[in-house]
């Protein structure tokens, strides 16, 4: 008898794991059923999906619904009932949870698993296991039954469930990211969202299971781990535990956290910045009266203060905005985006209000005049307050945003630029959407450029804002920051390579054949670059007032030590950009007329460097 648990995924990426169903198939590791998981994507044919669930002819299927694939999984659902209709097909997941009546009726399922579903599934595999009625488990809906429905107990001990990594259910070596549950539940009342509805409090898995699973993902080599906690910072204690474990254990794996700033001290700052880690701090919006009309609480100065904490460290964080809320006006939320902008988050995640089902939002939603989608994603479409067109010149501000702030990674030179127009960060970003409108039409999507794009959007749109008689003197330094902080960037993200074996001598080194490390980035500049990076915060005015424009060359490459940037002269610069792998460096240096002994010492630097690389 098997039973196969379908994971329908957004897209591929990182993130794309079937934790939750690998819970529920350790969980039943004690039946005598065969569990099966099964991985598609939103963007697959269901009929194809189906074909493929019903071809080993289980007993049952079961579904993972979340707000992004509830349409895709029901299809399926559909599909497979045509192909197995003896078979029993049922659904969990938080999509299930907040609306269980909604999706149960009219669909092909047959039940359905409110809540938590280790207990409720390994109940109801035992019971098909012997042949017994699938009526009065707690947790488990069944359309058409006659009992009442029973909600299901939470597990009190989280480490009853068998850790789908250590046992190997999930092949770390399958994924390029992994998803790491260390607790569950949340300690705050948000009305709108879903994860305290019902139960209030967290639960956490013990430091033991969180030490092995982490030296687990150190041995298989796991490049990013994706923490679920809603607010991993809550227990500050135990958060900076886990934190000195990572820098012990796996301090070359990528981390990202959800935080709150409330929890936010210099101590925890630093454990952050000690290893690589990226955080998400949920500002939603900066004025204290909205959020305190949905269950939040907000102190600015605290708020500004916590934060400086990460700034101080080094740490890289961004904050989460919602436009939309009630009471909220465009106004309002530019003056938020305004707040937010100005304390140099390296990223802003910016979304319309969601009205889920099964939120206190959502309960009153008809109450304070919320109009919103009635099916996933559940978007608001206007409120008494917000209403269509401001959502619509909201969003755009959110994509002008996402393409020239976050995508950009502008975080650096952004402020600066905006003050020496004299504009607050919002009123920059409507005039970019306005221009972007007018280059690239509206139907643009950040998803649909690439980083070069990105890239010249920039320097096009600041092209034009500083072509005025007063400010295009500013424009060569504004430049030089945006080209700099791009090649930054593309060497950051660039894999790390050397040459093997011995440095030869120079003159051996002088007839190889070499090429550029592809990590490093060549880039001209109107002034001494290291002049503008020695100067600390940008301030435009002051840097096009005391620099003289001479010029420069520069070499920016990633090495063990971080990104180094190698101001060079213009034969060098030449040299390493004429390597190609082809042909002899003597040979180059020569049409360039410089002396071998000069080329040989440089070669031998970039060389030892990881500048250049020995074919």
């Amino acid at each position: 008898m098997r039973i196969t648990l379908v994971s329908l995924h957004p897209a591929p990426s990182p993130q794309a794991i079937p934790l939750a169903n690998a819970f529920l198939k350790g969980f039943a590791a004690q039946t005598s059923l065969e569990v099966e998981l099964v991985e598609f994507f939103t963007d697959d044919v269901p009929h194809v999906c189906a074909e493929r669930v019903a071809e080993g002819l289980p007993t049952a299927i079961g579904f993972s619904l979340y707000l992004w694939n509830r349409a895709a999984c029901l299809a399926i659902a559909d599909d497979v009932r045509r192909r197995l209709p003896e078979a029993l097909i049922f659904a969990g997941g938080p999509e299930v949870t907040a609306d269980p009546h909604g999706i149960l009726d009219g669909s092909a399922l047959d039940l359905v698993i409110v809540g938590e579903g280790e207990y409720p599934f390994n109940v109801l595999c035992k019971r098909l296991a012997n042949n017994q009625t699938l009526e009065d488990i707690p947790g488990i809906l069944i359309k058409g039954a006659a009992t009442p429905f029973l909600p299901a107990p939470p597990l009190v001990d989280l480490d009853a469930i068998p850790s789908p990594y250590l046992g190997g259910i999930l092949d770390c070596d399958h994924y390029p990211g992994v998803l790491w549950q260390l607790s569950r539940g949340c300690g705050f009342t948000c009305d709108f969202c879903f994860d305290s509805r019902g139960q209030h409090g967290v639960r956490r898995f013990s430091l033991e299971r969180i030490e092995s699973e982490l030296r687990h993902f150190a041995q298989s080599r796991v490049s990013q781990v994706f923490v679920l906690d809603s607010t991993f910072n809550q227990d500050l204690k135990r958060a900076k535990a886990i934190l000195r474990l990572i820098k012990k254990i796996a301090p070359g794996i990528h981390f990202h956290f959800e935080v709150r700033s409330e929890f936010i001290d210099p101590e925890l700052a630093r454990l952050f910045a000690q290893i690589t880690c990226s955080l998400q701090i949920g500002l939603q919006s900066s004025d204290s009266r909205v959020l305190q009309g949905v269950g939040r609480s907000f102190r600015t100065e605290d708020f500004v203060g916590r934060i400086d904490h990460l700034n101080r460290s080094g740490a890289t964080f961004g904050f989460d905005l919602i436009y939309g809320l009630p009471d909220d006006t465009l106004t309002g939320f530019r003056r938020s985006l305004d707040f937010a902008l100005s304390l140099y988050p390296n990223h802003l995640d910016i979304f319309p209000l969601a009205v889920l089902p099964g939120t206190a939002l959502a309960d009153r939603s008809d109450a304070i005049g919320l109009n919103h989608l009635p099916r996933p994603p559940y978007t608001l479409l206007s409120s008494p307050t917000f209403p269509a067109d401001a959502m619509t010149a909201a969003q755009r501000l959110a994509t002008a945003c996402d393409i020239f702030y976050t995508r950009g990674r502008a975080v650096a030179w952004f402020n600066e630029v905006a003050k020496a127009l004299k504009m607050f960060p919002s009123v920059f970003l409507h005039r970019f959407s306005e221009w972007l409108l007018t280059e690239r039409g509206s139907q643009i999507d950040e998803s649909d450029l690439d980083e070069q794009e990105v890239w010249q959007l920039q320097r096009g749109f600041l092209n034009s804002m500083f072509s005025g008689p007063t400010l295009k003197r500013y424009l060569p330094v504004v430049l030089d920051l945006v080209d700099y902080h791009y090649h930054y960037a593309a060497a950051l993200l660039s894999p790390l390579e050397r040459s093997r074996g011995r440095i030869p001598d120079k003159g051996r080194l002088l007839q190889s054949t070499l090429r550029l490390a592809g990590s490093v980035r060549l880039a001209k500049f109107n002034y001494e670059i290291l002049e503008i990076l020695d100067a600390g915060i940008p301030d435009i005015r002051r840097l096009t007032n005391a620099l003289v424009p001479v010029g420069s060359f520069a070499a920016i490459y990633s090495s063990h030590n971080g990104v180094c940037t190698e101001s060079l002269a213009k034969p060098y610069f030449h040299l390493l950009e004429r390597l190609d792998g082809r042909s002899r460096a003597d040979a180059i240096a020569a049409g360039l007329g410089l002396q071998p002994d000069d080329a040989g010492n440089f070669l031998l630097f970039a060389l030892d460097e990881g500048i250049v690389l020995r074919n």
